[in-house]
């Protein structure tokens, strides 16, 4: 079975950094992808980075852009997320999510959030002003 598991989330202040991390388990090979997802209250969940194993091929939403980056541990099945220059309206909970390859799947660099078959539970990250 497939198991996310995020950590790191937490109260930060405006302007300033957190790193979550997600830890992946229950499939093999390095073929993947890893996503990071967010969801505020009263919000629709939306894509935030996302990132390719075997290319490193990167994608961010426009808010996020020069402030977060999104790397991956194809040895361990880990992916982090360093937050830079948080804003409150970074606010919410962040959910990361895997989709894995096959042989008969192709991995594809997206923030659409139903590509991805396995989700965490979520780690509250919070931003004050």
């Amino acid at each position: 079975e497939v198991q996310l598991v995020e950590s790191g989330g937490g109260l930060v202040q405006a302007g300033g950094s957190l790193r979550l991390s997600c830890a992946a388990s229950g499939f093999t090979g390095d073929d993947y992808a890893i996503a990071w997802f967010r969801q505020a209250p009263g919000r629709e969940r939306e894509g935030v980075a996302c990132i390719r194993s075997r290319d490193g091929d990167t994608d961010y939403s426009d808010g996020v852009k020069g402030r977060f980056t999104i790397s991956t541990d194809t040895a361990k099945h880990t992916a982090t997320l360093e937050m830079n220059s948080l804003k409150p309206e970074d606010t919410a909970v962040y959910y990361c999510a895997l989709q894995p390859g096959g042989m008969l799947s192709v991995v594809i660099t997206t923030l659409v959030d139903v590509v991805y078959p396995h989700w965490g539970q979520g780690t509250q990250v919070t931003v004050s002003s």
